[in-house]
């Protein structure tokens, strides 16, 4: 959402080369529980409410990788000041108001250090998450230690660090270089940062070892959400009968206030029951005309849309259609393309099998078909 104040931005900084982690590709593209590493940390802006706009700052060499990041790319500079301010310079004009820069690196950043950070900008000038530092802390030399420091008013220093927008860019314009981070370069300038609290599990990725750390950080944050849906329509007048969005010839059609796709309404109530959001009837009352004779594939886009805005990836679904006749069999192939065109999976992750119920029931005397169906939901 827009506030009133104007948007807010993202600032994702990627364009390192993150030799520290070992040899092998820069850090923000190895893979990550799945996905990169650079994928877990912008999926984390683009899915938070009150981000606007994110843009990544990466490297010249790196095209190939940032053109699927889905979202905006501007090429870095030598330095990590130098490419935070090509970051700046490109949001320049889009009625930001206020901007947020992240370390590629953190991706178990979460919505809540987020919000923590834009909260803090209503009052102050900069804000930026840091951890107390509870370890006692040494003086080292040769490998002896040489002393003890005072740890009172340490802090460690994680990102995003927020600015208002027109500050902070001023101030990178008129900072020589070579700073830490930006609040170096915002103090600086004379602008005031708050702290906000940090987070253990934004850690890092530095060295080989914090890539198994991290995946511990995003399995304990895992959300995984199971749906089951239950659907039955009678059979009535017609010529044919669509199931899971493909028409199959038979004697009879389907009754039902859309075009009655019993498997297609069963799957969407599955993705609606995982949400906790109720069922096709809620968001589709049948008392309203315009769905009359509808394709279901608009209820099923719209539980899939509904999954995706609250941060979740459908992993798979299972269907069962019960029926007597039609045959499934030779159409199973056909309805498992579809609904994967429609909830943008690959076909591998839709099942789709039928049973008859012996005879038994209204099924079994060919007065209707029912349908029953499971979706797996993860937070991404």
């Amino acid at each position: 959402m827009t506030h009133s104040h104007g948007k807010t931005a993202a600032v994702i900084v990627a364009a390192g080369r993150g030799t520290r982690a070992g040899a092998g590709a820069p850090k923000q593209w190895r893979p990550l529980s799945g996905r990169r590493v650079a994928d877990w940390t912008i999926a984390a802006f683009t899915q938070h409410p009150d981000i606007d706009l994110v843009i990544a700052v990466t490297h010249p060499d790196d095209d190939h990788e940032a053109e699927t990041l889905g979202v905006d790319f501007v090429h870095g500079g030598a330095t990590r000041d130098a490419s935070v301010r090509a970051g700046l310079e490109t949001l320049e004009g889009r009625g930001v108001t206020r901007v947020l820069i992240h370390d590629v690196a953190r991706a178990g950043i979460t919505g809540q250090t987020i919000s923590d950070v834009i909260q803090a900008l209503d009052t102050a000038q900069g804000a930026a998450p840091a951890l107390a530092v509870t370890d006692a802390l040494w003086r080292g030399a040769d490998g002896i230690v040489a002393g003890t420091q005072d740890r009172t008013g340490l802090f460690r220093a994680q990102t995003p660090q927020g600015f208002h927008f027109d500050a902070i860019l001023a101030a990178h314009r008129a900072h020589p270089g070579g700073a830490a981070d930006d609040v170096e370069v915002a103090r600086q300038a004379g602008l005031d940062v708050a702290i906000v609290p940090g987070d253990e599990a934004n850690l890092k990725i530095t060295t080989p070892g914090d890539f198994a750390r991290m995946e511990e950080v995003l399995r304990d944050n895992m959300d995984i959400r199971l749906g089951n849906g239950f659907d039955v329509h009678a059979f009535g007048e017609g010529s044919f009968v669509t199931l899971c969005g493909v028409e199959i010839p038979h004697e009879r059609g389907l009754k039902g206030h859309s075009d009655a796709d019993v498997g297609m309404h069963a799957v969407t109530d599955a993705i609606y029951g995982a949400l906790a959001e109720g069922d096709i009837g809620r968001h589709f009352p049948p008392s309203d005309m315009q769905w009359k004779g509808a394709d279901s594939a608009i209820f099923l886009e719209h539980a899939v849309k509904l999954a995706a805005d609250k941060g979740f990836t459908i992993s798979n679904i299972d269907c069962t259609l019960i029926c007597e006749r039609p045959k499934i069999g030779p159409h199973a192939a056909a309805m498992m393309q579809r609904m994967g065109e429609i909830m943008g999976l690959d076909a591998d992750r839709v099942s789709i099998k039928a049973t008859t119920s012996e005879r038994l029931g209204f099924t079994g005397r060919e007065e209707g078909i029912a349908a029953l169906a499971t979706a797996t939901l993860v937070k991404t």
